[in-house]
């Protein structure tokens, strides 16, 4: 089994880059139904006007090195080093030590074109167009190289240069990243390891569990990867990323689950052979596992019903990737158990003693002895986290305003002597009904009209195709492309001016990337309000199944309700009331429910099927209560942190600053509050009766725990 995870894992890991460069979307807007205004445009400019959907356009800007005004002859000497770059190809630079053969080669000859001269002369804008996501590493690396080699051109002949951009943008943050990045990705195997080795005292136990991850998890992104190529499935490029986090997280969750439970089983039956053991722990922890893991893939499932693409394909792609690290928790974690054995814990000597009383104890015998208290001091935390939910405001702009990266800084220059828009500008494609052709004398009407909209600060001349059937008017707005005021200008005065001057016998569709970002808008605000219910109903459904109890489903998911609402406010309480950004990211909401809803969830399962499986051995249902918070705490403490700190890792990467936030603190609410304390003092208080109507069965422990040592106390 072993051998067989790693010839796989490797083999896909090896292939994965390759298989998702063939499914990954480039064009978010290409995720919207067809219905929405911006789709139909999109697919206007691809069908009428030749557009590539897989290009980003990068703008860039000319001017003298010595800040005087373009000439004639610089005019000339712009153009023809533009041709010359326009007839080079970019080859993508390969790394030392990467293979090659296994990288996807974005190679290619951009396509560079003349774009706008400021008025008072001081620079000239070229556009740029290359192939691929931004967000692809092996684009970026094509565009680094494009930058240079243009910089580099143009300084030879006497001038400056400047780019800016969706890819430019993206390349700046992540080099101005890259250290930050690296030494979160260190920090994050440091701190997991650190606490696997605190906990077990074993440097085996510390480090395998990192590796049997990266190896299920390998064998998780290719399958997510070759599923979507045989299905045809459009992937988002963040995918593999989020996949990547995800997978790490809940994946050291599920074998720090068997490793702390083999530990208990092994220091309770010292006579008993390791594979044994093995076999017996993964039986019965496999249930909850199980359990934990069709949580995920049914709260992710669910967005099989959204309408906005990138979430509509995120979910089965998640789905497919748990269900692989389910399948290697199941298979390859006991395999490595029932291999090493007692050794799993060498050179730690804790398994030849019974273990002692620590703070995971004395947090059991705290939460029964006081379970009102504990329950309402843990609702008073969140309910006070939760208030920050007044006034909460969805933004739904893309750009960081506050940027000092060089693309930054060049938007702002261009932003100067031209409508910031020009980079990046909204467009209202016309087409004749009838089939007739278009002239622009025609459209006139319909261009002075957007002329006169408030917020515009340029109309370009009207484009006509090839066969005058279909037209362009681009429309510059003054505002950021990807701000907030100018989504709202898309969607408001700019679609109401075309709506009410569009000429007869011809259809408008407004286009660009604020009218996108509108629609996106749109579409999210419709999946809100359809994936919460039935994600939450199956949740309950599965929670139903696995505890055969009509009132543990509801306590479980009135606490991890509450635990949503808390996080979130928290969120909200931060970046928008404190820091003062318009608002929380407009996808928080969904992202945030799934993943601390399902994950946290997780923790929620594993202390009440160990409450249950407690509750069937004799003696009062508080003292049950206790057994299992003593020995699940340490586990679900410590898989608690560790995918706390995965997800914070994404604090590093431009723009997910949010997210880590809300998801860090929505993890470590859920296992620390939720199901260490408020979970088991409503257990506490109900008993035996919380397992209604089929309660547990008492029944005599054949293998009893060892009894503790209570003249040490060390934490556990």
């Amino acid at each position: 089994m072993i051998a067989l995870w790693a010839v796989l894992g490797f083999a896909l890991i090896a292939l994965t880059p390759t298989l998702f460069a063939r499914v990954t979307q480039n064009q978010t807007g290409n995720f919207l139904p067809p219905s929405y205004d911006s789709a139909a445009a999109l697919r206007m400019a691809e069908e009428r006007f030749g557009v590539d959907p897989d290009a980003t356009t990068v703008t860039v800007l000319v001017a003298r090195a010595d800040g005087t005004p373009l000439g004639a002859a610089d005019h000339e000497r712009v153009a023809a080093e533009a041709a010359k770059l326009a007839g080079r190809r970019v080859v993508m630079p390969v790394k030392d030590g990467e293979p090659k053969f296994l990288l996807p080669d974005r190679s290619q000859t951009p396509r560079v074109a003349p774009a706008m001269t400021a008025p008072d002369r001081s620079f000239e804008l070229l556009s740029v167009e290359l192939t691929g996501n931004a967000a692809d590493p092996g684009v970026q690396d094509v565009y680094r190289a494009f930058r240079d080699a243009a910089r580099t051109q143009f300084s030879e002949a006497g001038m400056r240069t400047g780019f800016t951009g969706a890819l430019a943008d993206t390349v700046d943050d992540a080099d101005a990243n890259k250290t930050a990045t690296t030494i979160g990705g260190v920090l994050v195997t440091g701190l997991i390891v650190l606490l696997n080795v605190l906990v077990f005292r074993s440097v085996l136990a510390a480090v395998l569990p990192l590796l049997a991850v990266a190896v299920i998890g390998g064998a998780a992104s290719g399958a997510v990867a070759g599923a979507a190529t045989l299905t045809g499935l459009k992937l988002d490029a963040s995918t593999p990323g989020l996949i990547n986090v995800v997978l790490l997280g809940i994946g050291i969750d599920y074998l720090l689950f068997l490793l702390f439970r083999f530990r208990e089983h092994l220091r309770a039956r010292p006579e008993q052979p390791a594979r044994e053991a093995a076999a017996e722990v993964c039986a019965r922890v496999g249930t909850a596992i199980t359990s934990a893991a069709l949580t995920i893939v049914a709260a992710f499932a669910t967005l099989g019903v959204a309408s906005f693409g990138q979430f509509r394909s995120l979910g089965p792609a998640i789905a497919v990737a748990v269900l692989v690290m389910l399948l290697g928790s199941l298979t390859l974690m006991p395999a490595l158990l029932a291999a090493a054995g007692r050794k799993m814990f060498w050179p730690s000597r804790a398994l030849r003693r019974a273990p002692r009383e620590g703070s995971a104890a004395r947090l059991g015998a705290l939460v029964t002895r006081r379970p009102v208290a504990m329950l309402c001091a843990s609702v008073a935390l969140l309910a006070a986290l939760a208030a920050g939910l007044i006034g909460i405001r969805m933004d739904y702009g893309q750009g960081d305003a506050g940027a000092k990266t060089a693309a930054a800084g060049t938007a702002a220059e261009i932003s100067r002597a031209l409508p910031a828009g020009v980079s990046d500008p909204t467009s209202v494609f016309v087409t004749a009904d009838d089939g007739a052709t278009l002239t622009t004398a025609r459209l006139d009407g319909l261009a002075r009209a957007l002329g006169r909209v408030q917020g515009v600060g340029q109309v370009a001349p009207t484009v006509l195709n090839k066969d005058h059937r279909a037209a362009r008017i681009d429309v510059y707005p003054t505002a950021d492309p990807h701000s907030n005021e100018a989504r709202d200008l898309a969607s408001g005065p700019v679609r109401d001016a075309v709506a009410r001057h569009t000429p007869v016998g011809t259809t408008a569709h407004v286009g660009g990337t604020p009218a996108i970002i509108a629609d996106i808008a749109t579409a999210v605000d419709h999946d809100l309000k359809v994936v919460f219910p039935v994600a939450a109903a199956l949740i309950a459904l599965i929670l139903l199944l696995l505890l055969r109890s009509l009132l543990a489903p509801v306590v479980l998911m009135v606490s991890v309700s509450l635990g949503f609402a808390a996080t979130l406010g928290a969120a909200t309480l931060l970046f928008q009331h404190t820091l003062g950004r318009p608002g929380v990211s407009f996808t928080l909401p969904l992202v945030l429910f799934l993943f601390v809803v399902a994950l946290g969830t997780d923790y929620n399962i594993l202390i009440s099927d160990r409450i249950r499986e407690e509750m069937r051995r004799p003696g009062p249902g508080r003292a049950a209560v206790a057994r299992a918070v003593r020995h699940t705490a340490p586990a679900v403490a410590t898989a608690g942190l560790v995918l706390a700190a995965s997800f914070a890792s994404l604090a590093t990467t431009p723009g997910s600053e949010q997210v880590a936030f809300a998801m860090a603190l929505g993890i470590m609410l859920s296992a620390l509050v939720l199901s260490l304390v408020l979970v088991p003092a409503l257990a506490a208080l109900l008993g035996r009766a919380l397992w209604w109507p089929v309660r547990p069965r008492r029944t005599a422990d054949p293998h009893p725990h060892p009894a503790p040592e209570p003249d040490r106390v060390t934490a556990y």
